[in-house]
């Protein structure tokens, strides 16, 4: 049992007058009751609609606007919390009798594959990264796994609760944020390019969308997790005190790291880098209930030469590395790292942090945690399993509540189908919704004064 791990049990939700069900039982035939309200196949076509809105990150716009319509339509009094008209967050509440927590659910509404053709993606118009359809007992597309269909499970876990006329003590909030997926301004001028982190779930939070706790619907395979890593971004840059030289008159080659060429010494500071790399992941190991942190680390960027004019050895080249990190890590530390990796094999190298987002573990968590538990037994009829570990060892926004001390978890569905094929079972999908109903019923019903 989970609260048997966590060493401490939440206080079991207090009846009173106000908290009592639509037919005067317990918590848990309110929340039966609840959840059979959710309508199956109105959560699909909400999924569907939604996710066939194409929200590649930066166009986040007309989804908003969708979603912002979806909650005033349903009565969630919305609000549209942004820095520019065409990239905002939307945010709705359900308000409660008053005197029990508050609970805050949070998706993301932008999909991370450029609507521009890029250097990384094969075909970034293929049909998943751009639409959503049903096949067979699958919902398939981008937008349905990350994380416009966990999105919809909620809201129409939250029409539920308001269809059923019962009424939480404490508030729900229902928010849809921008940016969780976005590029940062690296070696642009300020104001160049506008897209950072900053622009979704942080600007949300530090302007009104607060609760006593949060919980981020995305894909953990219905694990519990409450801890991720930090987001570090090095810039290294390559410099050779030798001419550009023409191609007819380059020396003789000696090693890849004596080259004048800087494509070529990239080739030796990639290998040392890989090298540091797999051993960096295996020695920074972060283990605690919330789930296991694995921090690794590539380049995923490279820039040098012309490709218009391939006649000449570039003098300078840049590497971009995404370095994961766990709550207990230093930047600063980690940069005299890969400083050091360059250095002992010769290369003259510069290593500096273009981007840095800490990661966080949850505190104050048991409570959240130990509902989302109970809302999975009454569920699926059995515990919860320990996340994969790659569901803790990525970013997401539970950082950024975790951060700003609200404590705050994830959880949601992951099929196998999740990672290959951009897909979920439609009946996970149901699922979902009936335990984030669950979850809100059990959470938003304990006292607040006694805690």
């Amino acid at each position: 049992m989970l609260d048997v791990l966590i060493g401490q049990s939440a206080d079991p939700p207090t009846q009173t007058r106000s908290s009592r069900n639509i037919t005067g039982g317990t918590l848990m035939s309110v929340a039966d009751e609840i959840v059979s309200l959710i309508d199956r196949q109105a959560l699909i076509e909400l999924a569907l609609e939604l996710s066939n809105i194409d929200s590649a990150v930066t166009h986040e716009a007309a989804v908003g606007q969708r979603i912002y319509q979806w909650m005033d339509e349903e009565n969630f009094a919305p609000r549209k919390l942004g820095l520019f008209h065409d990239r905002f967050n939307v945010m709705g509440s359900l308000r409660g009798s008053g005197g029990g927590f508050s609970l805050l659910f949070n998706s993301h509404m932008d999909t991370h594959i450029p609507r521009e053709q890029d250097l990384v993606h094969l075909d970034v118009n293929a049909p998943e990264y751009r639409k959503a359809w049903e096949e067979g007992d699958l919902l398939v597309g981008e937008g349905i796994v990350n994380d416009k269909g966990p999105m919809a499970a909620f809201l129409m876990a939250a029409k539920a609760i308001r269809k059923s006329g019962y009424k939480l003590k404490g508030d729900l909030i229902l928010t849809a944020v921008i940016a969780e997926t976005s590029h940062e301004p690296v070696d642009s001028e300020p104001g160049e390019i506008l897209e950072t982190k900053d622009l979704g779930a942080r600007f949300l939070a530090t302007h009104g969308g607060i609760a006593d706790y949060a919980l981020v619907a995305e894909g953990t395979g219905f694990g519990i997790v409450w801890v991720e890593p930090g987001e570090y971004w090095y810039k290294v840059t390559l410099t050779s005190d030798q001419p550009p030289f023409y191609t007819p008159y380059l020396p003789d080659r000696t090693t890849l790291a004596k080259s004048p060429n800087m494509i070529v010494a990239a080739a030796a500071a990639i290998a040392a880098l890989e090298d540091w790399a797999s051993d960096y992941q295996k020695r920074n190991v972060y283990r605690c209930l919330g789930g296991t942190i694995v921090p690794k680390a590539q380049i995923g960027g490279i820039r040098s030469g012309d490709h218009t004019r391939p006649i000449l050895a570039p003098q300078i080249a840049a590497l971009y590395l995404d370095v994961r990190a766990t709550p207990k890590q230093d930047p600063l530390s980690t940069r005299d790292e890969i400083q050091g990796v360059l250095d002992r094999i010769g290369l003259t190298a510069t290593v500096e942090l273009v981007a840095f987002r800490r990661g966080y573990e949850a505190q104050n968590i048991d409570r959240l945690a130990q509902s989302v538990q109970r809302a999975h037994v009454a569920t699926f009829g059995s515990e919860p399993k320990q996340a994969n570990v790659e569901a803790s060892s990525l970013w997401r926004d539970i950082n950024i509540y975790n951060e700003l001390g609200i404590p705050a978890l994830t959880y949601g569905p992951r099929a196998a189908t999740h990672a290959y094929k951009r897909a979920l079972p439609s009946e996970t999908l149901y699922q979902t919704a009936c335990a984030y109903a669950r979850i809100a019923v059990d959470l938003c019903n304990q006292d607040k004064h006694r805690a």
